[in-house]
């Protein structure tokens, strides 16, 4: 059969580093699949046999081995024709027909069919990926192919499909490292998605080539020049930014098109890896670097094997100058990612290549591991895109759901993802069976078990660590409505207790009462009063005197209290008071403590051991001072800090923190240093119920052999 022009492309790009056996099954391949596809027709127009064909052409261009671009001159051949698989088993091998097979099970992925489908359509491309990595380079060729010719269909199935090539298939290229199909499906399917951005940007980019014209030379001479005089090989190009390239650079960091444009960019290649940082110097000698702009992706490459060295410089003109240097084999592993390893699997430089189709493989063998634990075609949807897209993260619930959260997202996110009642219940949680603080930062593919109690409530330290705009619009919520009604309470509790000072009751004021001193105070309400008391914004004894100043005269009308008999009765303190009552970091106070409070203005009472130093320093404001006591019924956790002197070994801490732990006592955070070469001090913020729950901790921390001595913080005059 004869072989059109069409073939003498492919044929002309294989033969240029495939042998003559090869490219005679190559030939073969294509007499096979023409007679199979003969009489069918491409919507584009023409033979249905010229898209494989193509698709073939294109992994030619990226030097794919022989048996893969067999696979792509077939791949629809045992789906769209009478032959099976046994028969290309018959005619080109098992290993072509297990290829085939491959991209056939991918063949119908529609990504605007129902979430299941399409759920399932991800997790055969993994299994695929999973056995020959070489599966999924023929569907991306194939894609390349498709929106090559996407000017055929409707406009409203072209924006669908440019849509799954930006999100699906042009990040896929990207995390195996192909960059020359990733750049083209990015245009195209930016020029499909947005025709009239594409064309302005297109445009501009053409007018200003004109104008950089110049530069560019300039600029490329003059490090060729200097590359000549050290007696260096090496190749300079000029480089251009590709179209949706510079879309997203202007999108996401709001630049106008002259601010990208103003970096004029270039790539040296150099024959050997050890030259690299020759020329680095070299061009560091001919012009000045910017502090901070250079990237080493040689000794650090990055997750799809690219390696490269980046620097930013100071130009001619005062324009920037960005470099790229890297080996020429580094820029064959830039260019075609993955493919790489089969063009160089038989050269010395194979060591290197392999090392890519290893990270590759590695990638989609963690997909799968996900995939198994997820248990789901759905949860698998959403963990391929781990990778594909870094600014997100996905984590698993203990059930194998999964949670997507953005990068940097805290255990506390993921709670309030889950559910709201969940993040305000919060107390603790397990990320991979370990207890972690709530403020850990969350990595993709993490299991998190969420620890929640019915008596905790959201703490307002969490608004400094949360990311996601759900946890912090609900905690919030939450604390605008508990701190209103803890203040509310604690006002009405600290009026009271001042009351009693005028020989009044709280439950004896009236109506007129009330309203006569709001309207005096020019409040909206009772109720804002007594926030402003609770808050520390007004004082609860001032208030007082002027309810029985405005009352004098008028003793018939003064509410006596019930409860007067001459002692004086603190104010019972509980725990459950909420925002309003804070217990000083300086002491942490605990039941059993003798305490004393102070009003402090917006944050409420502040509790402190009567010991503590601070006292003394706020003593020149008796009027804010207030006698407090616990109340007995309390069961509420309080934080109170113990330091731990042990022996310096490995495992110390986990010993330490597993055997408070046994006592049923939560850590809420540790700090440790070395005191000297035989012992080290370890801090840890524990929560009790009482002073009698301390000492029990702390007699049980000195019965273990490798700890010294364990005491609590002691923040106090002495």
């Amino acid at each position: 059969m004869s072989t059109p022009n069409s073939l003498e492309g492919l044929l002309a790009k294989s033969s240029a580093y495939l042998s003559d056996t090869h490219v005679q099954q190559i030939v073969a391949a294509y007499d096979f699949g023409a007679l199979a596809h003969a009489g069918q027709t491409r919507k584009a127009g023409g033979a249905y046999i010229w898209h494989p064909v193509a698709v073939a052409e294109i992994l030619a261009e990226i030097q794919l081995d022989h048996e893969s671009l067999i696979a792509a001159i077939l791949h629809d051949v045992i789906e769209d024709t009478p032959y099976t698989k046994q028969d290309i088993i018959d005619r080109f091998g098992q290993s072509v027909a297990e290829i085939i097979d491959g991209v056939t099970k991918l063949g119908k992925i529609e990504f605007n069919t129902p979430q299941e489908a399409q759920a399932e359509s991800f997790r055969k491309m993994m299994l695929a990926m999973s056995r020959d990595i070489r599966v999924i380079l023929i569907k991306l060729a194939d894609r390349l192919h498709n929106m090559r010719t996407l000017g055929v269909m409707r406009p409203e199935k072209q924006r669908r499909i440019a849509r799954e090539t930006l999100d699906i298939y042009a990040p896929i290229a990207a995390r195996l490292g192909i960059n020359a199909i990733r750049i083209e499906l990015e245009d195209l399917g930016f020029k499909a998605y947005y025709p009239r951005r594409f064309a302005t940007l297109e445009q501009a980019v053409k007018k200003a080539r004109g104008n950089r014209k110049e530069i560019v030379e300039q600029i490329t001479e003059a490090i060729q020049t200097r590359i000549n005089q050290e007696g260096f090989k090496a190749e300079v190009v000029g480089r251009e930014k590709h179209v949706y390239s510079l879309y997203k650079k202007m999108k996401k960091k709001r630049f106008s098109f002259d601010e990208v444009l103003d970096i004029f960019a270039f790539r040296v290649i150099v024959e050997q890896a050890e030259d690299c940082y020759r020329m680095l110097g070299l061009v560091h000698s001919l012009y000045k670097p910017l502090p901070g702009k250079f990237k080493d992706y040689i000794a650090i490459p990055k997750a799809n094997g690219y390696q490269s060295l980046h620097t930013l410089l100071f130009g001619p003109y005062g324009v920037h100058i960005e470099i790229q240097i890297r080996s020429e084999m580094m820029h064959e592993v830039s260019e075609h990612g993955i493919a790489a390893h089969w063009q160089y699997k038989q050269t010395d430089a194979g060591t290197q290549a392999s090392a890519v189709d290893v990270r590759a493989q590695e990638w989609v063998r963690n997909l799968l591991e996900i995939q198994q634990s997820a248990g789901n075609s759905l949860d698998f949807l959403e963990n391929v895109k781990i990778d594909l897209f870094p600014d997100v993260i996905y984590v698993f619930t203990p059930q194998g759901d999964i949670v997507t959260l953005p990068k940097n997202a805290t255990a506390v996110d993921f709670a309030y993802a889950v559910h709201t009642n969940l993040g305000h219940a919060c107390v603790g949680c397990r990320i991979d069976r370990q207890l972690m603080p709530l403020r850990s930062v969350l990595e993709s593919g993490q299991t998190v078990d969420i620890i929640k109690s019915k008596e905790t409530q959201p703490n307002p330290t969490w608004l400094n660590f949360v990311t996601t705009a759900k946890a912090r619009s609900q905690i919030r919520h939450f604390l605008k409505n508990q701190h209103s009604r803890s203040a509310h309470d604690l006002g009405q509790r600290l009026l009271t207790k001042a009351m009693r000072v005028h020989n009044m009751a709280y439950s004896g004021l009236s109506e007129d009462i009330i309203t006569k001193l709001v309207g005096e105070l020019k409040l909206t309400d009772w109720n804002q009063l007594l926030e402003e008391i609770g808050l520390g914004e007004r004082m609860a004894g001032l208030v007082a005197k002027q309810i029985h100043d405005s009352l004098l005269g008028k003793d018939d009308h003064i509410p006596h209290a019930t409860d007067a008999n001459g002692h004086h009765q603190p104010l019972a303190i509980s725990g459950t008071e909420g925002l309003v009552v804070n217990y000083a970091n300086c002491c942490h106070p605990i039941p059993g403590d003798d305490i004393i409070g102070f009003i402090s203005s917006g944050k409420g009472l502040v509790i402190h051991r009567q010991s503590c130093k601070n006292v003394k320093h706020y003593s020149n404001q008796p009027e804010k001072w207030l006698d407090v006591d616990w109340d007995p019924s309390s069961e509420e956790l309080f934080a109170v800090e113990i330091q731990v002197e042990t022996k310096n070994q490995r495992g110390a801490l986990a010993l330490i923190a597993s055997e408070i732990a046994n006592t049923k006592t939560d850590i809420d955070r540790v700090r440790s240093e070395d005191k000297d070469e035989t012992f080290s001090l370890m801090n840890f913020v524990v929560l009790v119920r009482n002073a009698d729950h301390l000492d029990e901790l702390l007699r049980h921390l000195r019965r273990i052999p490798i700890i010294d001595k364990a005491y609590r913080i002691e923040n106090i005059n002495h």
